[in-house]
């Protein structure tokens, strides 16, 4: 990998002569004051690789030699040199000179020209337009801010394809010109062939029009041949029916009396299991209320052995928490009592080295030398008697000094001793705080799933008395409605029968609606009786569609001898139209067409409803309706009045009539209620179950009893749980902890004021030192023969060897005394607290709650039990009702299959009678079809082709029949029996039609398809008449049209050709602007990810990069957005100063992955960024150092640059021009740390 290793600058900027920067290494930072030039060395290598002025901070070139921008250059140029380390260790050398306002480049001192230069740079991958390794100040915060399309012109430059913008737009309009050219040419070739489409229809009319009349000869055979051949097949089929349904008729009469006598065996089997039911269902009733009255005592046993078990568990706890208190107290006593021993042992050794010491060491005198000992003594004393005044009245302080520190050590010990015994008091206060809290917790969630219980419960209560109460009201008025809705059996099956009528007439005749009665429904019970009133005899009335329907439905009612019937057809009534002005009538009040309050069912029966109505009007009363009918109009004659009806029945007609109200109109109004007569019952069926089912909800108010007692108890305890819990808080561990903080206080003033003491005491201990020494000195020359005589050294050493060895000794014994009353206080102190005791009292009382507990646990398995004997005994009953009732419902399912069976055997037989006369009907109906047709086809002279007979023959047939004499009805009803007869007799030749038409399966489709071949009959009749004579000259029009067209298409192909040749030199360039854009975009955009990661020190962290226009990126903006460790995402303004400058480093170095430069220069990117991010940010850019690029950057915060190999000092030297220094020094060489 290459590097830059020197950068040479002579009179650039601030840098006055000949500097040499370098060598710099793989991580270089570049430090300095402010002011000094750091910016200007970033300039130097900006503009020694090629940047323009524009980048350098200059007006014009020549402001870049030192001194120009005051007015005093210090020369007529300068130059910059880039020395740079290719891999294979040779070194090439780049040189950008300015004299005045011209640049100079040179490669090894030769000159060449700027496009050489560049092209060098670019081969070693130093491309400065790219802009992906030089990071001038501010840069980070911009590009952290650009918006997309800012963002996508940076990758246009990095990539290169903003080199193919200009091209690409030029051959897009290009193309979009030369489409739409060729949409103009198609546009043209398209009316032209339009022109001739028209020109050939011309001709093509000629020749259709006498097509035509030769196609409409041919259809209309196969259209009677279509009729005919469908009519003798329906009559084939008819006449197959007819056998099969006699043998059917006879088979359902002897399957209806075998049914019969299956129903009476039935009947007295289901009388027993009816009584069987009703005692088993009495006796549930019993064992339910049973149940009920042993379920509290239960739930009260289970609520103690629930709260038993709660106080039991936390007497476990306590015990555990005692133990643990009682263990750790045993282990201080151990510990004391350890330390005692090992007193006790440190002190019997010191005595025995004591009497080591000192048999080893004695000295014996002789009387003359103890005599002379003492004198000598004397002599000292009174030579040195000032020292020994002073030295006694500093050891009496000394001694003072130390009794007031022995006296304070005493107190901070004492104040030690009872911080520690508080604490603990306060921790026990703790323990105590939790162990309630837990009660609390746990007592609060038991009340709250039995406030949810009761909640649920009350609902469940409240909500099945509301029904019950609903269910009895609903039950009331649909009782009172069934009473008032008694239908009479009679009149029931009278109307059944006519229902059936209208039945068959639907299953002969499509056109058949159904009664107007049934189609029609008021929109309120009040208008029923007048609605019936103005209806009156049409409100039986059948609907037809035609008036040929109704008379085929007269015809079978007189053949079959039925009641007559009144028929609606919906083409023959006339029906007035609406009245719109009466629906604004507003005096009196409630006026309302009688057709605005009827509802009505299919829409098509409309005429229907308009001609029964006839713009009646419905009033509140009589004289309502009395001045609606006579008094409303301009002036008194029978056009100006309105047929007016009460709502009591009243009727005013506008010719004068009046007619009453009658107990007969309210019978024959109820028709409208008996439609809902079996809805009713239904209904009252379905509440009477749901009002059983509401009742037994009902009974859990005992439940909800004992909840609401449980819930007030575990009230209670909660309240005084946390009173006694808020007690301790609030008292007891506040006053602990104001009493700590009260001795931690006090614990603090006696360290100063024993510091104090020390530091005085050192002092007396330092002045008697010295006066000692000067004592040692006079003793010295008293003593100086005695002790040559007994061969010490001074009589310091015998003094020692006895006295001193006895002030040791006392010394440390009383230490030792200290130490061990110190240690026995505490043992005494330690074992006065009798934490056993509180260990035994939980025990006992876990043992005593274990007792009560299983105690409650048997009482509840003895409730349970009973309850269990209880619920088994009364699911036992339930068991037998279910299989009783599954046994009941069998015999009613049996028996209701058997009457259902019965009753369809009745239905079938009816409908097989019913189907005969309908075969017989439709038989005759179908010969009287086929006679018309053979008919029409004579007398038309359709050429009708024959297999057998003659059509001339029917007329002989006829006119035979008619000179026979006799009885005029009958020797009718002979002859057309003749005609029929003969056209049996006919087969006609129905090879004309195709299989399509043959091959048709249901009436639906044959009519459909008759209706189209007639149709098309009309049609061609119809046009045949429309259609003139033919243009003779349409073959020479459309010669004429086929050339132009044929010139057109030349110049809509060229045309083409010229889009097509733009398209694909368009899609040329837009292929190569995609691959350079996206070879870039693809290449950041999977780095900076990992990047981002690795800059943050966090997998958390995220950075995402994608395109606005994933199909052309470039034209478009691109979107970066990136999630901070810890934070959710959010857009790119939002995050902090930091994190932006991360962000932006992070695309940076992404950016960079894409042809990377060999090094990287960046200026103070560490501006925004804390000390935690600075050492991210420099340790990733140290890794990337050691294997990726080279890094030189400028910073002014040590945290950064400590992490570089090298550091280049720039130091300003003030004036009017600020002089820069440069200083190195190589990092690699100084350990870390």
């Amino acid at each position: 990998m290459g590097y830059l290793k020197y950068i040479e600058v002579e009179n650039f900027k601030s840098y006055r002569g000949l500097q040499l920067i370098g060598p710099l290494k793989p991580f270089t930072a570049i430090i300095g004051p402010n002011g000094s030039g750091k910016s200007n060395f970033m300039d130097a290598i900006s503009f020694v690789l090629g940047e323009k002025k524009n980048c350098l901070r200059v007006k014009k070139l020549s402001d870049l030699i030192h001194g120009a921008p005051i007015g005093q250059p210090v020369s007529n140029r300068a130059h910059v040199t880039a020395v740079y380390c290719n891999e294979d260790g040779t070194e090439t050398h780049f040189t950008r000179l300015v004299a005045h306002s011209s640049s100079e480049f040179r490669i090894d001192n030769e000159v060449v020209s700027q496009d050489e230069y560049l092209n060098r740079l670019e081969g070693l991958r130093i491309n400065v337009k790219a802009k992906n390794f030089l990071v001038f100040q501010g840069d980070v915060e911009t590009i952290a801010m650009k918006n997309p399309k800012e963002r996508t012109v940076l990758f246009e430059e990095i990539s290169h394809s903003l080199e193919h913008k200009a091209e690409y737009e030029q051959l897009r309009s290009e193309m979009i010109k030369a489409e739409e050219d060729t949409q103009f040419s198609y546009q043209k070739k398209k009316g032209i062939a339009a022109e001739k489409k028209e020109a050939r229809l011309e001709k093509e009319e000629a020749d259709k029009y006498q097509r035509l009349k030769e196609t409409l000869a041919e259809r209309q055979v196969v259209s009677q041949a279509f009729q005919l051949y469908h009519i003798q097949r329906d009559l084939d089929s008819l006449a197959a029916d007819m056998a099969s349904k006699t043998n059917e008729l006879q088979r359902h009469v002897r399957k209806k009396e075998k049914i019969e006598e299956e129903v009476r065996d039935k009947r007295k089997e289901h009388g027993r299991l009816q009584r069987d039911m009703a005692k088993i269902e009495q006796q549930i009733r019993e064992a339910d209320v049973e149940l009920n009255k042993r379920k509290p005592a239960f739930i009260k046993a289970k609520e103690r052995t629930a709260h038993m078990q709660k106080k039991l568990e936390a007497a476990r706890k306590s015990l555990k928490a005692a133990k643990k208190v009682d263990e750790t107290h045993q282990g201080e006593i151990a510990e004391l009592e350890r330390e005692l021993e090992e007193v006790a042992e440190h002190m019997q050794e010191f005595e025995q080295q004591l009497s080591q010491e000192s048999q080893g060491r004695d000295v014996s005198l002789e009387d003359s030398q103890v005599r002379e000992y003492h004198r000598l003594k004397e002599e000292a004393g009174r030579q040195a008697s000032l020292h020994l005044q002073n030295l006694d009245s500093v050891r009496r302080e000394h001694k003072s000094d130390q009794d007031r520190h022995d006296n304070e050590l005493r107190k901070r010990n004492e104040i030690q001793a009872k911080l520690k015994q508080k604490k603990a008091e306060l921790d026990e206060n703790v323990r105590r705080v939790d162990k309630l809290a837990e009660q609390i917790r746990s007592s609060e969630a038991s009340l709250e799933e039995l406030r949810r219980q009761e909640q649920e419960v009350s609902q469940d209560v409240a909500a099945a008395k509301g029904r019950v109460a609903e269910i009895n009201r609903e039950l009331e008025a649909l009782m009172n409605e069934l009473g008032d809705a008694k239908v009479d059996k009679h009149e029931d099956s009278r109307r059944r029968k006519k229902a059936e009528i209208v039945d068959h007439f639907k299953q002969l005749y499509p056109g058949v609606y159904d009664r107007l009665v049934n189609m029609c429904q008021p929109i309120h019970k009040k208008y029923n009786v007048a609605i019936t009133k103005v209806l009156g005899k049409n409100m039986e009335a059948i609907v037809v569609d035609s008036e040929k329907t109704g008379r085929a439905c007269i015809k079978y009612l007189k053949e079959q001898m039925l009641e007559a019937e009144t028929f609606l057809p919906l083409d023959y009534i006339d029906a007035k139209p609406l009245k719109e002005r009466l629906r604004s009538i507003t005096n009196p009040k409630n006026v309302k067409l009688l057709y605005d309050v009827l509802q009505y069912d299919p829409p098509a029966i409309k005429r229907a409803v308009l001609y029964a109505t006839n713009n009646a009007l419905v009033c509140e009363t009589a004289d309502d309706a009395s001045r609606v009918a006579y008094d409303l109009g301009d002036n008194k004659s029978v056009a100006s009045r309105y047929d007016a009806v009460a709502l009591d029945g009243t009727y005013y007609q506008k010719n004068g009539f009046i007619s009453g109200g009658s107990t007969d109109l309210a019978k024959r109004a109820r028709r409208w209620d008996d439609k809902a007569f079996h809805t009713l019952k239904a209904r009252k069926e379905k509440l009477t179950e749901e009002l059983k089912e509401m009742m037994k909800r009902t009974r859990k108010e005992s439940d909800l009893t004992t909840l609401q007692s449980q819930i007030r108890g575990l009230e209670t305890r909660v309240r005084y749980s946390v009173t006694d819990r808020d007690n301790i808080r609030n008292k007891s561990m506040a006053n602990l902890e104001k009493e700590i903080a009260r001795l931690e206080q006090e614990l603090n003033r006696q360290e100063p004021l024993l510091k104090k003491l020390e530091e005085e005491m050192r002092a007396k201990e330092s002045q008697v030192d010295e006066l000692k020494e000067a004592q040692n000195g006079i003793e010295d020359r008293v003593f100086a023969d005695f002790c040559a005589s007994i061969g010490v050294d001074n009589i310091r050493q015998y003094e020692e060897r006895e006295l001193r060895a006895t002030q040791e000794r006392d010394r440390k014994r009383l230490e030792f005394e200290n130490q061990k009353s110190r240690i026995v206080n505490r043992l005494e102190y330690e074992r006065s607290k009798d934490t056993g005791e509180n260990v035994r009292k939980w025990q006992k009382t876990v043992e005593d709650d274990e007792k009560e507990l299983e105690n409650l646990k048997q009482a509840e398995q003895a409730q349970m039990h009973s309850i269990d004997e209880q619920m088994q005994a009364l699911e036992k009953l339930k068991s037998n009702k279910i299989s009783k009732k599954q046994e009941l419902d069998a015999a009613e399912e049996s028996m209701g299959e058997i009457r259902k069976r019965l009753t369809a055997v009745q239905k079938e037989i009816a409908s097989v009678q019913k189907a005969l006369t309908a075969l017989e009907a439709r038989q005759e109906q179908r010969r009287q079809d086929r006679h018309s047709v053979f008919q029409t086809c004579k007398l038309e002279q359709i050429p009708l082709r024959l297999v057998r007979g003659n059509l001339e023959d029917l007329d002989a047939t006829a006119q035979t029949d008619d000179g026979a004499g006799g009885d005029e009805v009958a020797a009718s009803q002979a002859s057309i029996t003749k005609v029929y007869e003969r056209e049996g007799h006919i087969e006609v030749d129905y090879s004309v039609l195709p299989d399509e038409l043959t091959e048709l399966d249901t009436p639906e489709e044959v009519k459909r398809e008759g209706n189209r071949l007639n149709k098309e009959i009309a049609d061609m009749q119809s046009h045949l008449q429309r259609i003139q004579a033919p243009n003779m000259r349409a073959m020479e029009k459309l010669d004429g049209v086929k050339e132009r067209l044929k010139e057109t298409d030349t110049e809509f192909e060229n045309a083409r050709k010229r889009a097509k040749k733009a398209k694909m030199a368009f899609e040329k360039v837009k292929r190569e602007r995609h691959r350079k854009f996206t070879a870039c975009f693809d290449q950041v955009s999977n780095r900076i990810d990992e990047i981002y990661k690795a800059l943050t020190n966090n997998a958390s962290a995220q950075a995402f990069l994608g395109p606005e226009n994933p199909e052309e990126p470039y034209l478009e903006g691109l979107n970066y957005n990136c999630v901070a460790p810890g934070k959710r995402f959010q857009p790119m303004s939002n995050l902090s100063g930091g994190e932006k400058t991360v962000a932006a480093l992070a695309l940076l170095f992404a950016v960079h992955s894409y042809q990377p430069a060999p090094f990287f220069v960046l200026d103070e990117i560490d501006a925004a960024l804390d000390n935690t991010n600075i050492g991210k940010v420099a340790n990733f850019i140290r890794k990337q150092t050691e294997t990726s690029f080279q890094c030189i950057v400028i910073s002014l915060k040590e945290e950064f640059y400590s992490h570089a190999d090298a550091l280049v000092g720039i130091v300003p030297d003030p004036g009017e021009c600020t002089i820069s220094r440069v200083l190195t020094m190589d990092l690699s060489e100084v350990p870390e740390g």
